[in-house]
């Protein structure tokens, strides 16, 4: 009998070993075999007009994206979302150059993320070596995207190095909401603050997740869209039952982060943008976005304080229509319209990048609700 135990133990100790290395092999298989199935961004962009004047107006010839419309700074935010327009374009050229100021410039931490603000004519122009997940995340996702589109190995390495950190660093993988992604590595901890973790949801940057796999097949990107989901379920706030920018999970349940104003605002309104574009959510998770704007009419957005239901700022350029339109489309079908096919030329960087975001984001999942 005790012979038998003991054959069985070691039995035990001989599959086990084997159970857990095939589970951490099929782990990655997955995550790269789903990546493989969701739309690839390459090619999708296809008004050639509009990207050349987005380049004319926000690239420099060195690469760097400017907000036009924020002391003429960039960030890690923007560089991600030219390596992104650049990729859905097809042009090879100026995602090289957007990459290579990125990489000369915002690569200057320990690690692999990128450092947030890069701001002219101070030196350092880099005062601040905190990161943005939002910036990292899309550079991330430009990378794999452009390894794939390119045949690039220096690409996919470039952002496997940085997807990996933000899988180690960012995501809170065990949090009590499920995974959450921290807005970046310093300042937004529950050793940070007492309040903390904090989160923004316009961070979570659901197409992305669902390419990151193509680089960083072991993590579960997939488990962290569909916590972002929930937590997006579950942030509605006051009277128009919208999250707010900055969110507080202490205790367990989302509330607004102190010190921050309790508004719907400039980050928030990416939230359906990043739904929509990665085919996330039912027509509910919309619909507090789709009441907001039906009430205001396209030609009076604005910035909400949601305790009191108040416009904040009104929202005056043409490119933040596109996301509205955006979330129509993806709902209930509503064809694209007619004058935000293509930008206003008076629009800044913010508004004009969101619109063409947009623009990809219908060709890639409702290419029904653009009649060309």
């Amino acid at each position: 009998m005790t012979r038998l135990l003991t054959a069985v133990c070691v039995a035990c100790l001989t599959i086990a070993p084997a159970l857990a290395q095939n589970a951490a092999q099929s782990m990655p298989a997955a995550a790269a075999q789903a990546a493989t199935q969701s739309p690839r961004l390459a090619g999708t962009f296809r008004n050639e007009e509009a990207w050349r004047a987005y380049k004319v107006k926000f690239v420099s010839e060195a690469g760097r994206v400017v907000d036009t419309a924020n002391g003429m700074i960039s960030h890690s935010e923007g560089q991600g979302y030219g390596l992104v327009l650049a990729v859905a374009a097809g042009d090879r050229s100026a995602f090289e150059r957007i990459w290579g100021w990125t990489r000369a410039n915002l690569a200057v931490r320990n690690d692999a993320l990128l450092a947030w603000r890069w701001e002219p004519g101070h030196r350092p122009a880099v005062a601040d070596m905190n990161d943005a997940a939002d910036g990292d995340i899309l550079i991330a996702w430009a990378l794999a995207e452009a390894a794939e589109a390119w045949s690039e190995e220096a690409y996919r390495i470039a952002g496997r190095r940085i997807a990996v950190e933000v899988g180690r660093r960012l995501v809170l993988w065990k949090a009590p909401n499920g995974p959450t992604l921290l807005p970046a590595v310093a300042g937004f901890a529950a050793e940070d603050r007492p309040d903390g973790p904090i989160l923004n949801l316009s961070y979570y940057i659901f197409p992305a997740f669902a390419r990151l796999g193509l680089v960083a097949p072991e993590f579960d990107w997939e488990e962290l869209s569909r916590s972002g989901l929930r937590l997006i379920e579950a942030s509605r706030f006051g009277e128009p039952k919208l999250p707010v920018e900055w969110i507080s999970l202490s205790g367990g349940s989302p509330h607004a982060a102190d010190g921050f104003a309790a508004d719907f605002a400039y980050n928030s309104i990416r939230i359906p943008l990043y739904l929509a574009w990665g085919g996330m959510g039912r027509r509910e998770h919309y619909e507090p976005f789709l009441a907001v704007w039906s009430k205001q009419g396209a030609q009076n957005l604005a910035t909400l304080d949601v305790k009191s239901g108040r416009s904040v700022e009104k929202l005056d350029e043409t490119g933040y229509r596109a996301i509205p339109a955006l979330t129509s489309c993806a709902t209930s079908g509503t064809p694209w319209p007619a004058d935000l096919k293509s930008p206003r030329a008076a629009d800044n960087y913010y508004a004009t990048t969101l619109q063409l975001l947009s623009l990809v984001a219908v060709r890639m999942r409702f290419p029904s609700c653009l009649r060309e």
